[in-house]
């Protein structure tokens, strides 16, 4: 009869888990507990739960926990009140170790070993999280509650059906699709955080375009205006920032319309294409210039905000409906040239939602973002020309001028 291996790779990989998790706390010398006795605590967990499916039984599970964690917690009190760490994250770490181990048995190997990699990395950058954690004001922390209030509690409970004409507003959703834009930037404005708005400009004025990058744009125009030594750093930054919403459009196309992206990715590469040369020129020619003030970014997950690209997002949708109906995909282009004027995500879900409805093609809906685009970019051209003045408009007009030539031609060799 052939020997199934399933039981062998169970105590396996709580064996691996065991090792990962207790690598990281036989760091700390001051932990009461290493990679040997994390390594036992998940085997342990596996066992129990084996012994207790064999027989039918819990009560093996729930020993084994109590054992593991009151062993740890017995150590601590042993080493006396001088001990310099209370214990309380090794506790819980050997409990979910544990859990984890039980776990395996029952065959859930693929999210055992994400809780694992996810719990190592909390456990390891342990004064990165403490620090920004103390860099959050309290407006940042409200923002953030209120993001997890709407996304995980409300967004549940909204209706998941159509209303209105063409059925088009679905309230479901538009509220996913504010939390996952709400998320993206958010992602920007936490990696600024942990730098604690210090390091290199570009880099930080690169995240500042993943929240905003027309906020980015201004104010970086405002801070060179009249300061020829800081317009080389400016415009590479204004640049960077506008290269960085092709990648953000490129991540919303992932999590919405995974389907359009064999069409659409060539579009933004060539955007990028033509783009990030010139924008690492402007840098090198002006490495030395001086450095620029870093901005304050402002939380993307505010509720004011959150709303307001709700409402925006109905009515794009809405006008974008209601003209491909009228017009075909020349209303949609018309309702993108507009909506871009003021933001590209609107559109830009819109037309992947189009996509997705099969009321356009592929290549019209990567057109739509397109034109959205170049509206997007020439505004961003004015704003540089009347905030910055226009020694530092033209040099940030080269690679606008590339960047919208490379995607309108790349998306007419794919129409």
């Amino acid at each position: 009869m052939p020997v199934d291996y399933t039981p062998y790779f169970a105590f396996l990989t709580s064996l691996a888990v065991g090792l990962l998790i207790g690598l990281e706390r036989e760091r700390h010398k001051e932990a009461k507990a290493g990679v040997r006795t994390f390594s036992l605590i998940a085997m342990l967990g596996t066992m129990c739960a084996m012994l207790d499916s064999q027989m039918g039984t819990t009560w093996l599970v729930v020993g084994g926990l109590l054992a593991s964690t009151g062993g740890i917690i017995a150590a601590y009190q042993a080493a006396g009140k001088s001990a310099p760490d209370a214990g309380a994250t090794t506790v819980m770490a050997a409990a979910l170790t544990f859990c984890l181990g039980a776990a395996l048995w029952h065959g859930n190997r693929e999210i055992v070993i994400a809780v694992a990699i996810v719990t190592t990395v909390l456990l390891h950058y342990k004064s990165q999280l403490e620090g920004f954690s103390a860099r959050l004001t309290p407006t940042d922390i409200g923002s953030l509650l209120q993001f997890a209030v709407l996304s995980l509690v409300i967004l549940p409970v909204v209706p998941n059906e159509g209303f209105g004409p063409y059925g088009a507003l679905n309230p479901y959703h538009l509220w996913m699709m504010v939390v996952l834009i709400s998320a993206v930037s958010l992602a920007g404005y936490v990696a600024w955080r942990l730098l604690g708005g210090r390091g290199p400009v570009l880099l930080l004025g690169a995240l500042g375009g993943l929240v905003s990058s027309t906020a980015t744009t201004l104010v970086y125009s405002r801070g060179a205006r009249g300061k020829p030594a800081l317009e080389g750093t400016a415009a590479t930054v204004i640049l960077l920032a506008n290269i960085v919403v092709l990648i953000r459009l490129s991540v919303l196309a992932v999590a919405v319309s995974p389907r359009i992206l064999p069409t659409m990715l060539p579009v933004m590469a060539a955007g990028l294409v033509a783009a990030l040369p010139i924008a690492w020129l402007t840098w090198y020619r002006h490495a030395d210039s001086e450095a620029i003030e870093n901005p304050e970014l402002t939380n993307p997950t505010d509720l004011p905000v959150a709303l307001g690209f709700g409402a925006a997002y109905a009515v794009v949708l809405m006008a974008a409906a209601w003209l491909n109906d009228l017009a075909g995909v020349r209303g949609v282009y018309a309702v993108a040239l507009v909506s871009g004027l003021t933001d590209v995500d609107a559109i830009s879900l819109s037309s992947f939602r189009l996509f997705g409805e099969a009321q356009v093609t592929a290549a019209g809906a990567v057109m739509a973002i397109v034109v959205a685009l170049c509206s997007n970019i020439v505004v961003k051209a004015t704003i540089v020309f009347v905030a910055g003045g226009a020694s530092l408009g033209r040099r940030c007009l080269g690679g606008f001028v590339a960047m919208a030539a490379a995607l309108v031609s790349a998306g007419f060799l794919l129409s």
